[in-house]
């Protein structure tokens, strides 16, 4: 049971942390003396059970949990107060209790099992509800997604909270600092205005991950955080180490080869342009690409000429001065003798690259071209 203090009073503090001390399974998680910085902490990270003084500096207690409330979070509150006369303002912003000063073992220890076996009952409900998350897939091969076994896709709080998930899923578990993220996701922003907004969307995606049960895989760490590859399914990952594995691609493996090609639906993010992520999309591209040219390679030689060039036009059609591809396909044509498709094909290509780039057909596939021509002439 993790537990927030909030009192301006340091004796205060004291109390609970010796009576909370004597209850098995509680952990004080943070103890402030004001509501700001309780309020940025709440926001970042999960707790079960806040003590809260109603009477405090600038913001009383119930103006506190009305902020909190707005916010969505629906951490349980426990009111500490010397004045019974707050008891009603404090069940209008749903608290859990109330306890008047001076605060009792015995009154402190109900309050507390209370909250355990509500939070057991929580527990028992989600997982009777909720999918098991090793059915949970995270699509990020031509957008992003989240899709559970029962094929329901994710509902986004916000675009900056996908954009957050998708960050995290290319970091691969690994701890990234809350100022790296501010810097990559927020660039441009006030610095104040950046953190604030982090905290939100940071609460928007536990949000959104609470409902695939996938909570607990989003870690929170001395203001660094790391999504936990643990029991999910992430495509993008997948299709790289199906590559790695696929580096050769002959008879044995063609099926596998064109199962996976399969499984690419799209580029890293698919129209999402996150800067941060150009240098990662720009690699699994070229990853993808190098991939199709092994299995079309392997078509050809299969004799598997149609599918060979439709895997080419589609990587064409993402880049049409791919001149790797082109060759591959002119190869095809060739073996087709589709003499008006290589002619007319090669013609539009040399005006591409001419038009785009100011060049003509490098001198490899000028010369693969003349000698493919000639083939079918003779």
């Amino acid at each position: 049971m993790k537990v927030l203090l909030i009192d301006d009073e340091k004796a205060m503090h004291l109390i609970m942390k010796k009576m909370l001390a004597k209850m098995p399974d509680v952990e004080i998680v943070g103890i402030f003396q004001e509501t700001e910085s309780a309020f940025s902490y709440l926001i970042q990270f999960e707790v079960d059970l806040v003590f809260l003084d109603i009477s405090m500096p600038r913001e009383t207690g119930v103006e506190f949990a009305e902020r909190i409330r707005e916010k969505g979070l629906h951490t349980k509150i426990v009111f500490l107060t010397s004045h019974k006369e707050y008891a009603l303002f404090a069940f209008d912003v749903e608290a859990f209790d109330y306890i008047v000063k001076p605060v009792m073992q015995d009154r402190l220890h109900r309050t507390v099992q209370k909250a355990f076996e509500e939070k057991r009952s929580e527990q028992l409900l989600q997982s009777i509800r909720k999918p098991a998350s090793e059915h949970i897939t995270l699509i990020c091969l031509g957008g992003i997604d989240i899709q559970s076994a029962n094929n329901t896709r994710v509902k986004w709080k916000s675009s900056k909270s996908a954009e957050l998930l998708g960050y995290l899923l290319v970091h691969k578990g690994r701890l990234v600092s809350r100022s790296k993220i501010v810097e990559d996701l927020f660039g441009g922003m006030a610095q104040k205005n950046a953190e604030t907004y982090l905290n939100t969307t940071v609460y928007q995606l536990r949000k959104v991950l609470e409902a695939y049960e996938l909570k607990e895989n989003l870690h929170s760490e001395s203001n660094h955080y790391a999504f936990s590859l643990n029991q999910v399914h992430v495509d993008f990952l997948s299709f790289e180490v199906g590559c790695k594995q696929l580096s050769i691609v002959d008879e044995s493996n063609i099926q596998l080869a064109i199962e996976l090609e399969q499984k690419y639906t799209g580029h890293l993010f698919g129209e999402r342009s996150f800067p941060w992520a150009w240098n990662e999309v720009e690699r699994l591209t070229l990853m993808y690409s190098a991939f199709v040219h092994r299995l079309c390679m392997a078509l050809l030689h299969r004799g598997e000429t149609n599918t060979a060039i439709r895997l080419l036009l589609k990587l064409m059609a993402h880049n049409e001065i791919d001149e790797e591809s082109f060759m591959l396909l002119m190869k095809a044509w060739a073996l087709q003798d589709n003499k008006e498709a290589l002619v007319s094909n090669y013609s539009r290509f040399a005006d591409v690259l001419h038009r785009e780039i100011g060049i003509k057909p490098s001198l490899e596939a000028s010369d693969l071209y003349t000698r493919l021509l000639s083939g079918l002439n003779a």
